[in-house]
């Protein structure tokens, strides 16, 4: 039995019914093991593959005798089953690692960040297939990679990827690297400790070779004090908003005008004519443009592509307005940096819903522009007292609410005609939702009630 080739998936979602159906492809003996209840399109999938599989418990002794292990990427090392299977010295791998071991000659776009991954995911994606390569979006937005990879395999991956993918890879390699921001975040899972967070999220270049290309924001203190102290071996490319590059290729903003400049070909643009707005949205496209046209797509198709891309849902998504009063769903805003994004685009008197699961947020950051911009703060949460410990005081009037309902209409009711309702939680959903989605739908379908 040495050469047994045994799989086994820790956690039954996306990417870990991806990683058993590549699995079962590959030949490898596969199981499954889910600490919940398993959805039913998914146990679907595996009867299809034969794939067996239980729900409700880890089977710790059989688990533990894996050849490679995939975790999914919400599993906490801290759980038990972990640590029973570190304790056995069995292999870990994310799902993005096992993915690409079956890859092929295909190329990898990955890009990764504290804010901003799936808008610059899904507007590199947009360019690519605009201009007609065979490309497929996959990572934490759309398809499970390895799924991919198992049913249609394609030419380009352009994949958003987390620090919790990133942590259990040990081969995986994208052509193209992009690390837009690093700001606190999941600090829960990293012993919060910041710089134990920061050196997951450099993991995504700890393969690349002189060969691949590693794209960087230049403004960001966080990643240029850790590239002072570290070495990369891939080609770093930077993107800035604080002047040009020095004639080095990259893409800065000067005035009202977004520029890119990869091969010695100038990409020249209103920042007006970018149909997503607001200063990350700058830092997101310009992330987004190099990749593309390092990936070989023409700048005029850029720029049709960027001119037509519309962002996506629940992030600044514009929901209605009503009598005079906007309302707008960031509910994907899960940290303070998002929630300062947020407040920073805001041209308009704003009534701020915020709350949820706290991650150790420091409202610190926030305080200038929620004192310029915010006229009452609407607490959507089961524990709001880190919000009240904070802002009483500082905010007139803060409300307490559990529901979407009630948070949207305790918002509206304090909103004035041409006020913005901005949902911007600033923290996870978990604690009332079943995730941030499921938090945005029912902001919006309240917004439609009222």
């Amino acid at each position: 039995m040495a050469d047994r080739k045994f799989l086994v998936i820790l956690g039954a979602a996306e990417s870990g019914i991806g990683a058993a159906v590549l699995g079962k492809q590959q030949g490898w003996e596969v199981f499954v093991s889910d600490g919940g209840t398993i959805k039913d399109k998914y146990k679907e999938d595996l009867a299809v593959q034969g794939i067996p599989y239980e729900e409700g418990r880890h089977s710790a002794e059989k688990i533990v005798t894996a050849t490679c292990l995939v975790k999914s990427p919400g599993i906490s090392e801290k759980t038990e089953i972990m640590k029973k299977v570190r304790a056995a010295g069995t292999e870990v791998c994310s799902e993005i690692e096992f993915g690409y071991r079956y890859k092929g000659d295909s190329k990898i776009i990955a890009i990764t960040g504290s804010n901003g991954k799936s808008t610059t995911t899904m507007l590199t994606y947009q360019v690519l297939k605009d201009a007609g390569y065979d490309v497929a979006l996959v990572g934490n937005i759309g398809y499970s990679f390895a799924r991919q990879v198992a049913e249609r395999p394609c030419t380009w991956y352009v994949m958003e990827v987390s620090s919790f993918q990133l942590d259990d890879i040990h081969s995986f390699r994208p052509d193209i690297a992009v690390l837009l921001n690093i700001t606190p975040d999941h600090l829960d899972r990293y012993d919060y400790v910041f710089e134990n967070y920061v050196a997951s999220k450099f993991r995504i270049t700890m393969n690349q070779l002189s060969t691949d290309h590693f794209i960087i924001n230049q403004d960001d203190k966080v990643i240029q004090q850790y590239l002072a102290t570290h070495s990369i071996h891939a080609t770093k490319i930077y993107f800035t908003m604080n002047g040009n590059l020095q004639d080095r290729e990259g893409g800065y903003t000067n005035e009202s005008r977004l520029y890119i400049q990869i091969d010695g070909d100038m990409l020249d643009m209103s920042i007006h004519d970018l149909v997503i707005k607001g200063k990350h949205n700058q830092y997101n496209s310009m992330a987004a443009g190099i990749s593309a046209r390092i990936a070989g797509v023409r700048k005029e198709k850029i720029r049709e592509s960027f001119v037509a891309f519309e962002g996506i849902e629940h992030r600044l998504e514009y929901v209605a307005t009503v009598r005079g009063v906007e309302f707008i769903n960031d509910s994907k805003g899960t940290n303070m940096n998002s929630v300062w994004y947020a407040l920073e685009s805001m041209k308009k008197p704003v009534i701020l819903i915020l709350g949820g699961q706290d991650k150790g947020n420091d409202y610190n950051e926030i305080l200038d522009l929620v004192n310029e911009k915010v006229k009452g703060i609407v607490c959507l949460g089961a524990d709001n007292t880190p919000i009240h410990d904070f802002f009483d005081g500082i905010v007139n009037t803060i409300v307490d609410t559990r529901t979407a309902s009630d948070a949207v209409y305790a918002a509206y009711s304090l909103a004035e005609p041409g006020y913005v309702v901005l949902l911007s939680p600033g923290c996870a959903s978990f604690d009332l939702f079943k995730n941030y989605e499921d938090r945005g739908k029912q902001f919006k379908e309240a917004v439609k009630n009222l």
